[in-house]
């Protein structure tokens, strides 16, 4: 076990990309300054700030990176400014010989071979150089002033929590699940990397101020490997790229040997083997599964002793529920009954923790991490997400589509949590932050009770002071910066999680019964995405017609507008960004937004909501028909960032790109 830092010290951070895979093009150096933010995990995975995919949002369990899915997760191997982080020990003679093999391969003179041979030359020479260009791009690791780079990126938030209205009972159980949260570090540095808890040790040993910022940044990171970067290692000495497999599997075991062990296993052994609660190791030759409960055996026991004793002092059924069946199943491996009872969570201190997300298995997307999630529910929030709820039919209603294609009656939405985050840790605590998640992962729950959405809404104020602000001020007129409102900024966030559950969702095509995930298939997921964002618009400016809520338009689009830079900046590999894309050429198109001479932008508040109203009709309708060939020409034709936006990304490379949080209230608690 590893002695953690001074939080106050050492905070963290989180995403990921896709591993750098055989035949894909080799990643740029790094350059703090000029490097484009990854999506966030959309733990992401909330879709104003990024999703790496939006898997970690939504906690699907897909192995591969459907573009459906964030927050937040990492990349790869770490150039920074014209070079890249060194890899593997022993990295200096490879790249030797990578250079003495080019300097073999140079070009012929001209003349020397036929038109054809030149070719084929040239060919034989591009071939050479992008096998060997990763030796060469390894041969940097980062000095202090690039690291010191490195970390500006990550802005330095204080998270502060008012506990002062907990119960009694609820504020000695936050002390001892702020400690329990501590340990899933412990647990997460284990399950990402082998080398990972000795490496820390010998980072904690070095006093220099080289060996400081080193720590600080894997701390950030919880590995040696940039989040946001392509996860290239920052460090020397070690694999020049995360480890695809992290530490779930032997190194060197090859996907197809692993699938070949798991068809001779009986019923039980094989869903082991492919379950989330398991690691696979190597004894004697042979490849053997090994639960969780068995492999961190101690620490879980520490762990689920921790969760009794919260449970014991807290007086909220649900919570006390939850934590003791939350604390057997770390001790049996089965999460089953855990995860139910944390559907059916409803208290003052609302808590995840547990093994949960996959994407740090890059192999199969099999292997869960721990992570932990301590907050305390917003209760204005939580009523104002009541309020719309009893409003959601209305909106349906009023839907900008054809009458045939809305639902007279509208299904029970999923539940939607807003919590005030005290501490993260864990698979919850490195790269890009996580503003918000939706869980469990087991498909037998979500069967049986849905998934539950948690967003996290001082992280996403956190971020929006952070980041937003001062893009604001680059994009924004002048006379436009006080109209951006966090309150109109999250408010729509919750409108766009709420209205992913309107609209077409069972549809007929050809008299065929289908869904519009179904008919759209690769395409759905930036579609609706866009669908939720411009459907959370037009839904708020129903309710300000209607006099259901205070008028603020001018807040509302303006926020929007700057936003969309924000969620633009992490590229459009992802849903998100693709459907943002979408919507903000299609507003341009329209007149809706406005681009200046001087580099700003603006809303025309005499056409935006004619303008949505128009973009949400032929979103709804392109999901209501299942058209395919509609929804890829109006990707085709929207979904690219133009010229004169691309200019505004670049000149917004200097504001940070995440938070760095300093967990206040977990500190003064854990110093008691």
């Amino acid at each position: 076990m590893v002695s953690l830092p001074n939080r106050r010290v050492l905070m963290k951070n989180r995403p990921r990309q896709l591993r750098q895979r055989k035949g894909v093009k080799p990643k740029k150096p790094i350059s703090p300054s000029k490097e484009r933010p990854p999506a966030e995990r959309r733990t992401s995975r909330d879709p104003h700030f990024g999703h790496i995919n939006t898997r970690r949002m939504w906690g699907k369990r897909e192995a591969t990176a459907s573009a459906t899915l964030s927050c937040r997760r990492a990349d790869r191997g770490g150039a920074v400014e014209g070079g890249v982080a060194s890899g593997t020990s022993g990295l200096g003679d490879s790249s030797g010989i990578a250079k003495r093999t080019l300097l073999e391969y140079n070009a012929p003179p001209a003349g020397a071979y036929s038109n054809i041979e030149q070719v084929s030359g040239v060919l034989v020479i591009m071939r050479i150089l992008v096998a060997f260009l990763p030796l060469i791009l390894m041969a940097h690791t980062p000095d202090l002033n690039e690291l010191k780079r490195m970390s500006a990126r990550f802005a330095k938030t204080p998270l502060e929590v008012d506990v002062s209205k907990l119960s009694t009972g609820d504020r000695k159980a936050l002390v001892k699940l702020v400690e329990a949260a501590h340990l899933i570090d412990d647990i997460f540095l284990t399950q990402y990397w082998s080398g990972n808890q000795e490496l820390w040790r010998k980072l904690q040993m070095d006093k220099t101020p080289l060996g400081q910022a080193r720590m600080h940044y894997f701390w950030l990171s919880k590995g040696p490997w940039s989040a946001l970067d392509g996860g290239r290692a920052f460090l020397p000495d070690v694999p020049a790229e995360k480890v695809p497999g992290a530490n779930f599997y032997p190194e060197g075991m090859k996907k197809e040997e692993f699938e070949a062990w798991v068809k001779g296993l009986p019923k039980d052994q094989h869903e082991l083997a492919e379950g989330f609660f398991s690691v696979i190791h190597r004894e004697n030759g042979h490849l053997v599964a090994v639960p969780f409960s068995k492999e961190y055996g101690p620490r879980l026991e520490r762990l689920a002793k921790l969760l009794r004793e919260a449970a014991a002092d807290t007086e909220n059924a649900s919570l006390k529920k939850f934590l003791t069946l939350r604390a057997d199943a770390f001790l049996s491996n089965d999460y089953y009954a855990s995860d139910v009872a944390w559907m059916d969570l409803d208290a003052p201190l609302d808590i995840t923790i547990g093994p949960y997300e996959t994407y740090n298995d890059e192999i199969f997307g099999y292997k869960a991490s721990f992570e932990a999630y301590i907050n305390v529910r917003d209760e204005k929030e939580t009523q104002k997400i009541g309020f719309f709820s009893d409003h959601m039919q209305d909106i349906e209603n009023a839907l900008p589509i054809d009458g045939k294609y809305r639902n007279p009656k509208i299904g029970a939405l999923s539940p939607i949590r807003v919590v005030n985050q005290v501490i993260a840790t864990g698979d919850g605590a490195h790269g890009v932050r996580t503003a918000a998640y939706n869980l469990p992962n087991d498909e037998r729950v979500t069967a049986q009770k849905g998934s539950k959405r948690v967003m996290l809404k001082n992280v996403q104020d956190a971020k929006f002071e952070a980041a937003l602000v001062p893009i604001a001020k680059r994009v924004l007129p002048a006379a436009d910066q006080e109209s951006l409102s966090f309150e109109s900024f999250f408010t729509h966030i919750l409108a766009h999680e709420m209205t992913h559950g309107i609209g077409p969702h069972e549809i007929a095509v050809n008299g065929r019964k289908t869904t519009p995930r179904q008919e759209i298939k690769e395409l759905y997921s930036a579609i609706e995405e866009a669908k939720a964002d411009v459907t959370g618009l037009f839904m708020l400016q129903q309710m300000m017609d209607r006099k259901q809520v205070p008028s603020a338009e001018k807040q509302l689009y303006t926020t929007f507008l700057a936003s969309a830079f924000r969620s633009l900046r992490f590229g459009l590999n992802e849903a998100h960004g693709k459907g943002m894309a979408l919507q903000f050429n299609y507003l341009m198109d329209k007149g809706a937004f406005v681009a200046h001479p001087d580099g700003t932008f603006s809303v025309d508040l005499s056409k935006i909501k004619g303008a949505v109203r128009d973009l949400d009709h032929d979103l709804l309708m392109i999901e209501a028909t299942g058209n395919y060939a509609g929804a890829k020409r109006m990707l085709d034709t929207l979904g690219h960032v133009r010229p004169v936006v691309q200019k505004a990304i670049d000149g917004l490379t200097d504001i940070p790109t995440d938070i760095d949080p300093v967990d206040v209230t977990a500190n003064k608690l854990a110093a008691r």
